[in-house]
């Protein structure tokens, strides 16, 4: 019990003393399938031996479960199916715990005038 109770306390310190440390990015993927959108956080793009055996530009990201951010999945994705959010750490895990009730308002890089939602495609 001990060593579990440790090794969850370790993983909280390092998740929520710096979440901008921990956390580079706030992404949007395509998981579970084509056509639905999960958030996740970039946590690495350092991963050569994956990159060489896979001859892709991958990033390391983590999907987190709601509401508790703490457990989820961590996956290898190319570079090119993330999409990067303006929304900053923070923002994006009041959103998983609140299961999506609180969403922050669409600021682009943090400086401009909200943006409406994009149109229908034409």
């Amino acid at each position: 019990v001990r060593s579990i109770y440790s090794a969850a306390k370790k993983f909280a310190e390092v998740l929520f003393a710096d979440t901008n440390q921990s956390f580079k990015k706030v992404l949007l993927i395509e998981y579970p399938r084509k056509g639905i959108y999960s958030l996740c956080f970039q946590t690495a793009t350092a991963l050569e031996e994956v990159q060489a055996r896979t001859s892709e530009d991958v990033i390391c990201v983590f999907v987190p479960t709601t509401p508790n951010p703490t457990s989820g999945f961590i996956m290898m994705i190319p570079r090119s199916d993330a999409i990067e959010l303006d929304m900053d750490v923070e923002s994006a895990l009041k959103m998983i715990v609140s299961l999506g009730v609180v969403v922050p308002p669409w600021v682009r890089n943090g400086r401009g005038a909200p943006l409406a939602p994009p149109g229908p495609a034409s």
